[in-house]
């Protein structure tokens, strides 16, 4: 995390943390608290209920485990059970979560554990009956747990839910209202979100959190201000290919994040570029947790500086030095470009995006761009440069002008249906030898048809 060096800036001592805490935040290096925390954690210590919306990057995780652990520190207890639960959509987000977690206890006697899939069952299972006070969870995983176990959170004091909008959209919904359910009806509860535009956090909100108070710290429509957004028009699959690796090899980065739509497109790209004596690696879902969690350190430690990864990374990948992101494949909707990018410019770093368009992905873009109200940079390669200049009209939106496809009459669609109907029962039925002779038009459909 950059420190923010003006000397107006309100200190983490005004915040009136305990000294504990107050020595970690100084070993990690944080000197003031970012917007996200003062605006969070004053309220979040008055025990009230949050709808928190910050962009990612935004210091939000000690907004939420600072007041957390205050409550624990000042309010000591002798109750069986798990006091601070805190629920993220990924494993790679549950783990940046927990690491930050177990720094800022450092100088406690606090516990925190992780319960994420791909882990150890007993060893889980296992820290949950050791009377663990913090812990960060994914919400699959833990439900298993509990099911096994019936274990609860009866005396649960705080609850936070991290990037409840991307819960949404991998549908834990109902593992999430499952397992709040179980829990202590007199928590607090913390619910932080990168939006309040997603069509579900609000009525999330609406029934897991109680007389709350909402802050709004950005919307998706302002922009990420340290961060440089490109696009680069490419031909076909194969100039892009050529693009990408000459922008790896003539930009100056720390550490360099490729996101692609599909883990097929992630793995087709670790050849080539390798090839060109980069040092890539791989991450998607289908990897071995095991090997997720090596290729996570490789990342880290700068071993592999470039990363090349699904959507999974978009969202809990909180590693220093990413300042360049390219989008090899145009993410699927403006929700995810926004968390595509986000791993760069963090705080007060300068980060750079950009995103490689070719003709099919031209509307695509142009929809990201006009949801986020924004227009990117429009950038060459003298190198390469490429045939495709963009669309030659326009609509208002700014999609390209297209022929429309002809509509067939009804009546063409239902003889259609019929003979499709026809062929399916006389499948595996003898046709009747002819001596008939096809034109070259049935000759062409007959082939075709076989």
């Amino acid at each position: 995390m950059q420190l923010n060096t003006l000397d107006t800036s309100p200190s983490f001592s005004s915040l009136l943390l305990d000294e504990s805490l107050l020595k970690a935040i100084n070993k990690m290096g944080f000197l003031y608290p970012t917007p996200v925390q003062q605006q969070a954690i004053p309220p979040a210590l008055e025990y009230k209920d949050l709808l928190v919306s910050a962009e990612t990057g935004s210091g939000k995780t000690a907004a939420f485990l600072l007041p957390a652990l205050q409550h624990l520190l000042t309010i000591p207890t002798k109750r069986y059970g798990t006091r601070v639960l805190v629920l993220a959509p990924t494993r790679e987000l549950a783990k940046q979560i927990f690491l930050q977690c177990e720094s800022l206890i450092e100088f406690t006697e606090l516990k925190a554990g992780i319960i994420t899939g791909g882990d150890d069952f007993r060893l889980q299972q296992n820290m949950l009956r050791r009377n663990t006070e913090i812990v960060i969870a994914t919400p699959g995983r833990l439900l298993e747990l509990m099911e096994q176990e019936a274990h609860d959170f009866t005396n649960l004091e705080v609850l936070i839910l991290d990037e409840a909008d991307r819960m949404l959209d991998m549908g834990f919904s109902e593992d999430v209202l499952t397992i709040i359910n179980s829990c202590n009806t007199q928590k607090q509860t913390l619910l932080f979100s990168a939006t309040l535009s997603h069509s579900g956090v609000i009525k999330m909100a609406n029934k897991v959190l109680t007389n709350y108070e909402t802050l709004t710290l950005n919307t998706l429509h302002d922009g990420h201000r340290n961060i440089e957004q490109q696009i680069v028009l490419a031909d076909d699959g194969d100039h892009k290919q050529k693009l990408l690796a000459w922008l790896l090899l003539n930009e100056s980065y720390d550490k360099a994040l490729i996101f692609t739509n599909t883990r097929l497109n992630a793995d087709a790209l670790r050849g080539p570029l390798r090839g060109q004596k980069l040092r890539v690696g791989v991450l998607h879902g289908e990897m071995d947790q095991k090997d997720r969690n090596r290729m996570m350190e490789l990342y880290r430690d700068g071993s592999v500086n470039i990363m090349i990864a699904t959507d999974l990374a978009a969202r809990g990948l909180d590693i220093k030095g990413i300042n360049l992101v390219i989008n090899f494949d145009v993410p699927r909707n403006g929700i995810n470009y926004v968390h595509r990018i986000g791993r760069t410019g963090r705080i007060d770093e300068l980060g750079l995006a950009i995103t490689l368009v070719k003709h099919t992905e031209w509307n695509l873009m142009s929809g990201i761009e006009r949801f986020l109200k924004q227009k990117f940079t429009r950038r060459s390669v003298k190198e390469l440069q490429g045939s495709y200049k963009g669309p030659k009209k326009l609509k208002g939106s700014g999609k390209s002008v297209g022929s429309k496809a002809k509509v067939e009459p009804k009546k063409k669609v239902a003889e259609k249906i019929k003979v499709r109907h026809r062929d399916v029962k006389n499948v595996g039925k003898r046709r009747a030898p002819t001596n008939k002779t096809l034109t070259p038009e049935k000759a062409v459909i007959q082939e075709s048809e076989s």
